[in-house]
């Protein structure tokens, strides 16, 4: 059985042009991006492992994908998900699983 973890998990797994669409995203809104990390997390997960600091310093759509790509370098069997934060309205605007488990 498949584990939902989301509304993408629904669909099939994203491409590398429709994850870079959805980082541009949320690079483009301005919203400030974090990495989190979990290995087989329960659907009502909320707190996953949060992967180095968020990226505070209006990084760019390439910097944003190579941290996705490092955190899944290190952690291979971990679901990865990427945070968007609002910080006028201070909160979660944006978060969706970038990756799925290497088993999932």
């Amino acid at each position: 059985m498949t584990r939902r973890l989301g509304t993408f998990s629904y669909l099939p797994p994203m491409t590398t042009e429709q994850l870079r669409a959805q980082v541009a995203n949320v690079v483009d809104l301005g919203l400030v991006p974090w990495v989190e990390y979990a290995t087989d997390p329960a659907p009502g997960d909320h707190l996953w492992s949060l992967w180095r600091l968020p990226m505070t310093d209006g990084p760019g759509l390439d910097e944003v994908l190579a941290e996705i790509d490092a955190c899944a370098a290190a952690n291979p069997d971990a679901n990865i998900r990427l945070v968007g934060y609002d910080p006028a309205r201070q909160n979660q605007a944006v978060s969706f699983v970038a990756r799925s488990a290497a088993g999932a």
